[in-house]
């Protein structure tokens, strides 16, 4: 017969061991390609709200260093293009409004996108519960994927918005562009429109990830799919 010593031991059981970033990362990526089209609707929010961003700090950098120039032909083409040179360096109160609401529907998008993956992989998660998944590789799958999913967008933006702003740039202002351009204020705005993408991006991925952390393997395998 065993004894109660024995019986007790029986009962222990042992901590989960820590599940590896790199597996975290490819369960990550297995449910973007299953919902791609949703990540890529999610990544296109995402762009056009950073492209948006990062082509009014580069077409703002770039006017201002022209017409610190102060050159007649060149004030010219200044004002041919709409540009008041006697307010250079101020922006408009309705474009740091404009900048602001798509950077918030940038957020909200991204939020939303994981909380929907989270409601439609509750019994995934549940079944990952039960296999012994501790919480916190559950947050780093969710926490992966919505990161992807910024950092890539955020990539795309900056290179469209910047694309985007020389292209506008040559059209109005020509080789003057090249002559003057401010290489230092546009580094620096692609740097901040790069960290701005990426805040947002782990900001919208922490709700989501304890959300799906928290979810009860009972109650999620309850779940009807």
């Amino acid at each position: 017969m065993e004894s109660a010593t024995d019986k007790s031991e029986m009962k222990v059981v042992p901590e989960q061991a820590d599940i590896p970033w790199g597996i975290a990362l490819r369960v990550c990526l297995s449910g973007m390609r299953r919902r791609f089209a949703r990540s890529l609707i999610t990544m296109t929010g995402v762009v056009l709200a950073i492209a948006f961003l990062c082509y009014m700090r580069v077409t703002g950098d770039i006017v201002d260093a022209l017409i610190a120039v102060n050159i007649d032909a060149l004030n010219v083409r200044l004002q041919r293009a709409g540009i008041d040179i006697q307010t250079t360096g101020q922006t408009s109160e309705m474009m740091m409004l404009l900048i602001g609401l798509s950077l918030l529907a940038c957020l909200v998008g991204i939020v939303n996108a994981m909380l929907m993956a989270v409601t439609e992989r509750t019994r995934e998660i549940g079944t990952l519960k039960c296999l012994g998944a501790p919480d916190n590789f559950i947050i780093r799958s969710y926490f992966i994927e919505s990161m992807l999913q910024g950092i890539i967008g955020t990539l795309t933006g900056v290179i469209v918005g910047v694309v985007v702003a020389l292209s506008m740039s040559f059209g109005s202002y020509g080789s003057y562009v090249a002559l003057y351009f401010p290489w230092g204020k546009v580094l620096f705005s692609l740097a901040i429109s790069f960290f701005i993408g990426a805040l947002i991006a782990v900001i919208a991925a922490v709700a989501p990830a304890y959300w799906a952390a928290r979810r009860e393997p009972v109650d999620a395998m309850r779940v009807e799919e």
